[in-house]
């Protein structure tokens, strides 16, 4: 299945810097809101002006050429000048969460070969004696962590740590003021040339580096964020995802940067409060969002009327982009009766950068991810398949799911087995089952090493946590194989709806069996829960994806309760 427009070409001198940010100004719009932080606004000749005087220092660093800038910071103005200077400096962005547990922050400084880190000093100190042995690393930038509004630009202190390393440290508003001193000239950056390594959820171990080169980003904008979805320059961009993660590197940093829009940011965790009060204070139009985050906003929301406050306000807002995890579709109705708001869910992945098919301005089917980008060509393959040619599955028939565009990485960095396995000429193996409609209209099916066998047939976990959902006590689900006697059966956790309650034994049963009876009533009799789990909340990975990966290692530990 291809999409039917043409696809975009790009110059053979291509650079992200210029493409996302100093277009812009020769476009005539430099002085228009690039960023707002609280009561802080950054024009896009802000935004520029820091963006060449960082991408100065890390020349006078003597970064080379493609060296891997390692960005380790929250939801801050900082962020964009360190994103778009290592672009303009023809070096590699790579990105972390600074809430990571600083063993894995220290892996990969190492795995990437780290020449320069962007941090918060507190993310410094805890990685002291791992920059320290780093060989390969010229410089740390230390930038403040700050609450929304506050000074992200102010000068903050060099961890008594790092005194005396062989690598230089500066805190960023001293890196900039030495760069606007010094400045130097950009490389020229063809489009071909590495550009941004995204991270792999780690699902199945470390998380690995899927490398990808400028024209990659450029396409995926220009067919996905303008085609298919449109943003607009007058869109203000808020999101639940934070900035380190690529779904939101894209929506809330590239998408709006692309079309001369604002993005809105806030440091802090995104919560429904937090979430409720940015979305009040900026007024966005597109909001990145998350299922899990949508079930708690309707709690939320619930709350709030209970206790006589004002409901939540999303009048302002055009759509909701949806991705990262399947969206339930009595969720996703329960979320547009009450707010009235668009959502486009959509599926994407780190080797693809970003969205590849999608729900879209009239035309959503509830349920469905919508339909192939233009640009793109999707195909529903047998699962045993691990090429591309090949006759595709049937109409309805479940397969594995590849996708061709010209934003595929080129490999897994310092995996080369792993990289055959996914990536064939243009074409990725997603490894997501899926089926295809009639219509053209793609149904997600869960992931293919997701599956597990009860009575010697395939189970989807997918397709039991969706008809758990549906009962009207059930605010998320998660399924999981688990072990009685030595056969496998589904096990369930569930975290409920606000107001219900199953504070006691007899309360747990009595939820227990209604749930059973639900999913035995509506699916096949081997596949429902044998065991229910009633959670506060699910564990999630540092995407904000459901980590069923904690929820199987505590089962195989014997730390998951019975019910």
């Amino acid at each position: 299945m291809r999409g039917t427009s043409s696809a975009p070409t790009f110059p053979e001198s291509l650079n992200l810097a210029d493409y996302y940010l100093f277009q812009r100004l020769r476009e005539g719009r430099g002085a228009h809101a690039a960023i707002r932080f609280g009561a802080r606004t950054f024009s896009y000749d802000d935004v520029a002006a820091r963006t060449r005087a960082l991408a100065s220092y890390f020349d006078a660093c003597g970064l080379a050429p493609e060296a891997r800038v390692y960005i380790v910071l929250p939801d801050a103005p900082p962020f964009a000048f360190a994103f778009f200077a290592t672009l303009a400096h023809g070096n590699v962005v790579a990105m972390g969460n600074p809430a990571s547990p600083p063993d894995d922050l220290a892996y990969v400084v190492d795995y990437i070969r780290a020449a320069a880190l962007v941090t918060v000093p507190a993310v410094a100190e805890s990685i002291a004696d791992a920059l320290r042995r780093a060989p390969h690393l010229r410089c740390v930038v230390l930038a403040p962590d700050v609450a929304t509004g506050e000074d992200a630009e102010a000068a903050c202190a060099i961890p008594e740590a790092l005194s005396g390393a062989h690598f230089r440290v500066d805190a960023l508003c001293d890196a900039i003021a030495a760069g606007e001193r010094d400045a130097r000239a950009l490389p020229d950056v063809r489009r071909d040339d590495p550009a941004i390594w995204l991270f792999t959820s780690g699902s199945t171990g470390r998380p690995k580096a899927a490398t990808h080169t400028h024209r990659d980003f450029a396409f995926n904008t220009e067919v996905y964020a303008k085609r298919t979805v449109g943003y607009r320059a007058e869109d203000v961009t808020v999101s639940v995802p934070r900035l380190f993660f690529g779904y939101a590197t894209g929506t809330n940093l590239m998408f709006p940067f692309a079309v001369g829009g604002t993005a809105a940011l806030f440091s802090e965790r995104a919560t429904p409060e937090t979430l409720a009060q940015a979305i009040a204070t900026y007024r966005p139009t597109v909001v990145t969002n998350v299922p899990t985050m949508m079930a708690k906003l309707l709690d939320h929301d619930d709350a709030l009327r209970a206790r006589g406050a004002a409901p939540l306000d999303f009048s302002s807002i055009r759509f909701h982009l949806s991705a990262g995890e399947a969206l339930p579709p009595a969720l996703l109705e329960r979320f547009t009766q009450r707010f009235h708001n668009d959502v486009y869910d959509g599926i994407g992945s780190a080797e693809m950068f970003h969205i590849y098919a999608s729900n879209r301005p009239g035309d959503i089917k509830p349920g469905s991810l919508g339909r192939v980008v233009d640009g793109y060509e999707i195909r529903i393959l047998p699962t045993d398949v691990f090429v591309p040619g090949g006759e595709e599955v049937a109409h309805g028939d479940v397969g594995v799911m590849w996708v061709r565009g010209d934003s595929v990485a080129m490999s897994y960095h310092g995996d080369r087995d792993k990289s055959w396995e996914t990536f064939h000429g243009a074409w990725c193996r997603t490894g997501d089952l899926f089926r295809r409609d009639e219509d053209g209209y793609l149904w997600f099916c869960g992931r293919a090493d997701s599956l597990f066998k009860v009575g010697g047939v395939f189970v989807a976990p997918l397709e039991i946590e969706e008809c758990l959902m549906e009962h009207d006590v059930v605010a998320m689900a998660a399924v999981i194989p688990a072990e009685e006697s030595g056969l496998v059966k589904p096990k369930a956790f569930v975290a409920l709806r606000d107001g219900v309650t199953a504070d006691d034994a007899g309360a747990r049963e009595r939820l227990c069996v209604a749930l059973q009876e639900h999913v035995k009533a509506r699916l096949s009799k081997h596949k429902y829960p044998r065991w229910v789990v009633f959670v506060d909340d699910l564990p999630k990975n540092d995407r904000g994806k459901v980590d069923k990966k904690v929820l199987i290692e505590r089962e195989r530990a014997g730390e998951n309760p019975w019910r």
